[in-house]
């Protein structure tokens, strides 16, 4: 409030205010350097839509929501917001000053919801499509750490008993002086380079990863190859493509139901997505469109969507109502991935357990041969 007051004030007020509000300003951008948490954007996003659907005016909303959030980043930029939005700048202009927690499609949808005058009907909307794109992209993320989980941790207490266990085992054996059979001769190969050469067993992988993690950061042709080979992938590939084809049906019908043009939606919605191929072939399906042609046969030319999406969108188009069959599309898909990721670890499971019962049945055979050797050489005496 103290703010609205000097606005209000004379001059050389004015300019002081002017000046604490930079300085303000520049501690704020500091401090708005932290991490903000999606939740908290979506929390926000629920609680200013039933704000606005009680009829409170937008600038109260904000101030009310600023003054209960906890000191940190967020706080900062809602009070920017209040600012802004209480000098006469759209809600939507406001945000878009903050792009990395308010993307284009949450500004692009605030903007139609303040020119149609149904921003509470929009805010509402974007929770309930924050709240699925976070579901689905937690239920497709477990999907991959839980085999990655295991795999690490089988192959760290394997590398463990070769670095450590089986060094052991090779002074008893040499102590003994016996013949070594083929088998376990491979596994203390194994274990001598793991131990010689640590530096390279260890490091060269670990330099790979960053380097994957490295290309994977920034567009190109590594990046775009990965993003393919991951929709080509047994098990894995299907749960992706899936979960892309929900995402798109229901960030594009999320766009359309709030009025955004449909090649100012297939912008937005090709710049949010985080696979490559789906951005070509939304940037083709754009391009068609442009042209002044439909929607659903340059969906079908990418190879992306099904005939299920396709035919949908189709009859969306012939009926009017494309929003609301994305959406029922999105529904469908998203149970679909649920789906498909409960069968994938019903086979994932056993295939794990059969590599690491393969990969310690080596190791126990190749060590236990010789130390029958041993044991009846010792009960000959």
């Amino acid at each position: 409030m103290a703010k609205k007051i000097r606005r209000t004030s004379a001059a050389p007020q004015a300019a002081s205010s002017q000046g604490a509000k930079s300085k303000a300003g520049g501690n704020a951008r500091g401090k708005r350097g932290g991490r903000v948490r999606a939740q908290l954007v979506t929390d926000f996003t629920i609680q200013l839509a039933t704000l606005s659907e009680a009829g409170i005016s937008v600038v109260k909303a904000l101030t009310i929501l600023e003054g209960q959030t906890p000191p940190g980043p967020f706080k900062h930029v809602q009070a920017d917001l209040v600012e802004d939005v209480s000098g006469g700048t759209p809600l939507s202009e406001a945000m878009a000053k903050h792009s990395r927690i308010f993307d284009e499609l949450y500004t692009a949808m605030v903007r139609a919801g303040e020119a149609g005058g149904v921003l509470d009907t929009i805010l509402n909307r974007l929770a309930t499509f924050r709240e699925k794109a976070a579901d689905i992209r937690a239920a497709v993320k477990g999907a991959m750490i839980y085999p990655a989980v295991i795999f690490v941790v089988a192959i760290a207490v394997l590398s463990a008993v070769i670095v450590f266990v089986i060094p052991k085992f090779e002074e008893i054996f040499a102590s003994f002086n016996v013949d070594l059979p083929q088998v376990t001769q491979v596994l203390l190969d194994i274990s001598y380079v793991a131990v010689t050469y640590w530096y390279l067993v260890f490091g060269i992988p670990a330099a790979f990863v960053f380097l994957h993690f490295a290309l994977m950061g920034r567009p190109g042709g590594y990046r775009y190859f990965m993003h393919r080979i991951s929709l080509r992938m047994p098990l894995i590939g299907g749960v992706v493509r899936t979960s892309l084809v929900a995402g798109f049906s229901r960030t594009f019908g999320t766009l359309i139901q709030a009025g955004v043009p449909h090649l100012d939606a297939l912008e937005i919605v090709r710049d949010s997505t985080g696979n490559d191929v789906l951005r070509e072939g939304i940037e083709d399906v754009r391009r068609v469109v442009r042209e002044g042609e439909g929607l659903a046969r340059p969906m079908g030319a990418t190879g992306l969507f099904d005939d299920l999406v396709v035919n949908m969108v189709d009859v969306g188009e012939e009926t009017g109502e494309l929003d609301r069959m994305l959406v029922k599309v999105a529904d469908a898909y998203e149970k679909q991935v649920d789906r498909k990721i409960d069968s994938m670890f019903k086979l994932l499971e056993p295939l794990m357990l059969v590599l690491i019962a393969g990969m310690v049945g080596f190791i126990v055979v190749a060590l236990f041969m010789p130390l029958l050797t041993i044991m009846s050489q010792l009960g000959g005496m």
